[in-house]
């Protein structure tokens, strides 16, 4: 078996680990992944009324979203990280399959291996939300072992990946693909090329993956496989040190969800508390923890520090609402939590995460943009009064390449990070975002801000949003300028 050697429980006198340091190297991972995908689909809507017809409520449709799903999620959250990812994986010949190649052949570094068995259901679930609350959760799958000669292929396939690869994980979520001797077949390979192997199991019976180097169960899943109970710290230790005996595991991390994390290796355990400061939601924090993990081994980090990082990631996956990925930034803000007006300069995806966190807690969110050249008093006094009419206000600035398209030399005076910096020390502005589109229309739409502010220069049926914000519920507010702005830069007639 490839040995990995963790380091022992940290004593005073020694030196604790730079995780800034550690958490930036992860973008050089290179991991393969072998495991079940799905096809996450969600309908978010609105509640306004009992059906007639029986007593259930009537979802309104307002807009849904397909992600990758289960293994795919792994590779979701690694290709978050900046880590380049090979992925094999089995779909069937339906429209869920046909969305799932596409999804995930969109990612610029997953090299994707989607193998298609002909008259096979892909594992689909389909999800019914209203203000942050599922109603519904509908499944469509095929859990029978995939065709044996498929199985031969993708072994083949993983065997050929792993040369070119530093960590395997294989994720089974129970759904076929890591049936019979693949595990076995895989895991081999990998003692004889020396590569870890990372185990996320499934079911009751560990020994298919005899040999493993770290296997990641879950508290219910460690007591179903050692038969063990599994009600407290000594217990849980005792259970995981069973496993390694019986199967030959190199460490054995198990994951408590509130609990936090329990390491056990042949130098003993080691417990790391849960990071979450706010739980909002645990959908795919297993998954994220998984891929951190396995990015922290991929560029050579202790295991007691990857299980740390996979913590931290877990923590940080419960405080975002839905399956969210966590990207290095995440991390980081996470390590070091003082407030900078820095940190509030968020990519635009980060920007639409925050603001579904915000409505779940029941806060308004607000939007404008701008080129905020030459910050003047307007300015000013129109992001106050933004800010007045919501809870938390976003604000998008046009990139230095989208002002310069749109008003032209000299334009723009300041480069968009100095302009970004000025908006974020505002104690009235809560996020900043640069999007280098000629129009935010595609960032309204992801963002969906409860109320959208322009000045009162332009015309409402002209306000790029105005029309889609009314179809969630939103508002426009257009506001009065001041003497002062002239001429106004940010609320230029340009969009």
């Amino acid at each position: 078996m490839n040995k990995i050697t963790p380091g022992a429980a940290p004593r005073p006198d020694e030196p604790q680990p730079d995780l800034a340091a550690a958490v930036r190297r992860l973008s050089h991972a290179n991991v393969l992944v072998v495991g079940d995908v799905m096809l996450d689909r969600y309908t978010y809507g609105d509640v306004h009324r009992i059906s007639t017809e029986a007593p259930v409520p009537i979802l309104t449709i307002e807009r849904e979203v397909a992600l990758p799903g289960g293994a795919g999620n792994v590779v979701r959250n690694l290709t978050a990280l900046g880590a380049a990812t090979a992925f094999i994986s089995v779909v069937g010949d339906d429209p869920a399959g046909q969305d799932l190649t596409g999804l995930i052949g969109g990612h610029s570094n997953v090299e994707p291996w989607l193998l298609v068995q002909g008259g096979r259901t892909t594992t689909l679930k389909t999800r019914l939300l209203a203000k942050g609350q599922q109603l519904l959760r509908a499944d469509r799958e095929q859990t029978d072992p995939i065709h044996p000669k498929l199985a031969e292929r993708l072994v083949r396939i993983a065997l050929d990946a792993m040369a070119a690869t530093s960590v395997t994980v294989l994720s089974d979520y129970g759904k076929g693909l890591l049936c019979g001797d693949v595990p076995a077949k895989i895991i081999e390979a990998g003692r004889k090329m020396g590569r870890v192997v990372v185990v996320d199991p499934r079911g009751a019976d560990f020994s298919r993956y005899a040999g493993a180097d770290v296997v990641m169960p879950n508290r219910q899943e460690l007591a179903a496989a050692s038969e063990m109970p599994v009600d407290c710290e000594a217990a849980i230790i005792a259970a995981a040190q069973s496993l390694r005996a019986t199967h030959g595991f190199g460490a054995v991390v198990v994951t408590l969800g509130n609990d936090g994390m329990t390491l056990v290796d042949a130098s003993g355990w080691q417990h790391f508390p849960a990071e979450a400061a706010e739980v909002y939601d645990t959908s795919g924090a297993g998954d994220t923890a998984l891929a951190m993990l396995s990015a922290a081994l991929a560029v050579k980090h202790d295991l007691s520090v990857a299980v740390r990082l996979a913590n931290l990631a877990a923590g940080v996956s419960v405080g975002k609402v839905g399956v969210s990925v966590v990207r290095e930034a995440d991390l980081l803000h996470a390590l070091t939590p003082q407030r900078s007006a820095l940190r509030k300069i968020v990519s635009c995806e980060e920007a639409a995460e925050q603001a579904e966190r915000w409505r779940h807690r029941g806060w308004r969110v607000g939007f404008t943009n701008g080129y905020f050249d030459l910050l003047n008093p307007g300015h000013i006094h129109l992001l106050e009064q933004a800010r007045a009419a919501c809870d938390r206000l976003i604000v998008g600035v046009n990139s230095d390449s989208g002002t310069q398209r749109l008003k032209g030399a000299p334009h723009p005076i300041q480069p968009e990070a100095a302009r970004a910096a000025v908006l974020a020390g505002f104690a009235f502005v809560d996020q900043v975002c640069v999007f280098d589109t000629d129009t935010p229309e595609a960032l309204i739409e992801n963002i969906r801000p409860d109320v959208l502010i322009k000045g009162a220069n332009h015309v409402a049926e002209e306000v790029v949003g105005a029309e889609r914000i009314r179809d969630w519920g939103g508002r426009l507010l257009l506001v009065e300028l001041t003497d002062e702005t002239s001429p106004p830069a940010a609320y230029s007639p340009v969009p």
